[in-house]
């Protein structure tokens, strides 16, 4: 580990899983693109403005620590020179006031340089978080255990609510879990749930995730009691292309055992008006509700 870095804690929470790390290097400053993109746009916003503030404030310092480097300095203290340098960085004019010596005009043309620099990477910076792809995908809040044509299946609902044409979409679902391997070694397993159909052409509204529950899958047997035990969690990812813009869309939820209603199926979310239009509504697509007969269990 590097002498000059310190190390850090951290929490991470992933639907049930909370980890907490410790003793790795927290370098920040290495990797402030990552740490602009993913922080919230009030923290972002925040952020380049105590930046923007401490920029002006310390080239106010090195304009102050000569006297007379800015002619008709106004007020003449710390706060003058805090203006005259938000003015030199937005070029936006001195009025009265102008650098007064060699080394106002030094301290000057130093700022302008860093300001165009900075200023290039937060426009960098903010063109890359407008510019980013988002879907608007939305999950069911609960996934249903029901039968459906025969079998007894995992059932989780997703929509399209910018209801454009997102090409050649894919979808996986995982199942994540605590699982014990001899007497004092605890594991997350990670078991891929096979879906009757990973793929859609063209997602515009709707799509009903459906897994199979029969011998071959890992949820046999499972019970909501079961899956709470081992703290299950149900990752679900999607992807895919949007047809206006080329650009690759993400989607990812994830459900945990509480989630999961067992003997329930969906309310439906089509229905034809009577001059025969199709109606979807998007209130009902995590409206569950009980069967009255249990599914088979497989």
């Amino acid at each position: 580990m590097n002498r000059n870095s310190k190390p850090s804690t951290r929490r991470v929470t992933v639907g049930p899983f909370k980890v907490e790390t410790s003793n790795h290097e927290s370098q920040p400053w290495r990797d402030l693109f990552h740490f602009c993109m993913m922080i919230r746009w009030p923290t972002l916003i925040a952020f380049m403005a105590a930046v923007f503030i401490g920029f002006n404030l310390l080239f106010a310092l090195l304009y102050q620590a000569v006297p007379g480097s800015i002619a008709n300095l106004s007020p003449p203290n710390l706060i003058g020179a805090f203006f005259f340098s938000v003015e030199t960085l937005g070029t936006v004019g001195y009025g009265d006031m102008h650098p007064g010596s060699v080394y106002g005009h030094l301290i000057a043309t130093l700022e302008i340089f860093t300001g165009m620099v900075s200023i290039a990477v937060m426009t960098g910076v903010m063109f890359a978080r407008f510019s980013r792809p988002t879907a608007r995908v939305i999950f069911a809040k609960f996934g249903v255990v029901m039968p459906f044509q025969g079998k007894t299946v995992l059932m989780i609902r997703v929509a399209n609510c910018r209801q454009n044409i997102i090409m050649e979409t894919t979808a996986q679902m995982h199942l994540v879990r605590r699982t014990r391997q001899g007497e004092s070694l605890m594991l997350r397993r990670v078991d891929d749930l096979k879906l009757v159909r990973s793929d859609y052409p063209v997602f515009i509204f709707g799509w009903n995730l459906i897994h199979i529950i029969d011998e071959s899958s890992p949820l046999a047997g499972e019970t909501g009691e079961s899956l709470r035990a081992s703290q299950a969690m149900f990752n679900l990812t999607l992807s895919g292309t949007d047809e206006a813009t080329g650009q690759v869309l993400m989607a990812r939820h994830h459900l945990v055992a509480d989630d999961i209603r067992f003997n329930h199926r969906y309310r439906e979310m089509l229905s034809r008006t009577p001059d025969g239009i199709d109606h979807l509504d998007y209130s009902v697509i995590s409206i569950v509700e009980p069967i009255e007969s249990p599914p088979e269990q497989a």
